[in-house]
């Protein structure tokens, strides 16, 4: 935790698709060892283990807001196309269904009226990440939808009503992909991995700034360079509004980057 015994918050890469668990792996030996390697690091990078794990991730879009509110939430196998073992792995981390209570009576009070969803089950923006930096799978875990509108300015005021629960006990982290073009992820032309370059040095820049001009930056992203060349389509990026809402004023560090099929990546810690 940081001072005053507040957890920080996350924006963390998940990967593709279950990129971790598979021999060979996307791309090839040693592809995603470095991203692995980050997200093992989040447990040690705690002072204590969370009460709780918030996650929201762009692989649930929903009108409003919603949170899985089952006590045992099954897993959601959304990627395709890949071996069969991979739709075999499991994650049986126990639901909360009195923090998805709290949650959505947090969101709802700040005007988000935020449904609580007891047969939504987890999907693999949640549970390969987790897998691989919480493989005891013991952590409770509420799951957050991302607003279709898609809208930054509201979704950093959705991290901003979920602060207190940092406070409390409870991780919040954001998973997705600060470069999420998968046309552009397998082509060779060197103008994709140029766009992604461009995109992660303006949103490192962005993100490491005080929390006004962070904010207000993220607000604007689609204007930032090459930003719809990496991101076609933002439900990837999304979730890094709610971290930043949810750090306040803390300060952000560059926490993960890496060069992934020619492609520049990046993670955040806030706080």
């Amino acid at each position: 935790m940081s001072d005053g015994g507040r957890f920080p918050t996350y924006f963390l890469p998940h990967g593709g698709g279950p990129c971790f668990f598979m021999d060979p792996p996307p791309g090839g030996p040693g592809t995603w060892d470095r991203m692995a390697d980050f997200l093992r690091s989040i447990p040690a990078d705690l002072v204590e283990t969370p009460r709780a794990i918030l996650i929201v991730t762009g692989h649930w879009e929903t009108e409003g807001l919603a949170v899985t509110a089952g006590a045992h939430p099954a897993l959601i196998f959304d990627y395709y196309g890949f071996p069969e073992s991979t739709y075999r792995l499991t994650y049986p981390a126990p639901g909360a269904p009195e923090l998805a209570a709290q949650v959505a009576a947090m969101l709802s009070a700040a005007g988000f009226p935020t449904r609580e969803d007891p047969e939504r089950g987890f999907d693999h923006g949640m549970f390969i990440p987790l897998k691989v930096a919480f493989p005891e799978a013991a952590i409770p875990v509420v799951e957050l939808s991302v607003r279709r509108d898609l809208d930054p300015a509201a979704h950093i005021e959705i991290g901003r009503a979920l602060a207190p629960l940092r406070d409390e006990g409870i991780l919040i982290l954001a998973t997705g992909m600060s470069y999420h073009n998968l046309r552009g992820f397998f082509t060779t032309d060197p103008r994709a991995g140029a766009a992604s370059e461009a995109f992660d040095a303006w949103l490192t820049k962005a993100v490491c700034q005080d929390s006004a001009a962070r904010e207000a930056a993220l607000i604007g992203w689609e204007g930032a360079p090459a930003a719809r060349a990496c991101h076609p389509q933002e439900e990837h990026l999304i979730p890094l509004m709610v971290a930043a809402g949810a750090a306040g004023a803390d300060a952000a560090i560059h926490a993960y980057a890496d060069v992934v099929l020619g492609k520049r990546l990046s993670g955040f810690r806030f706080g």
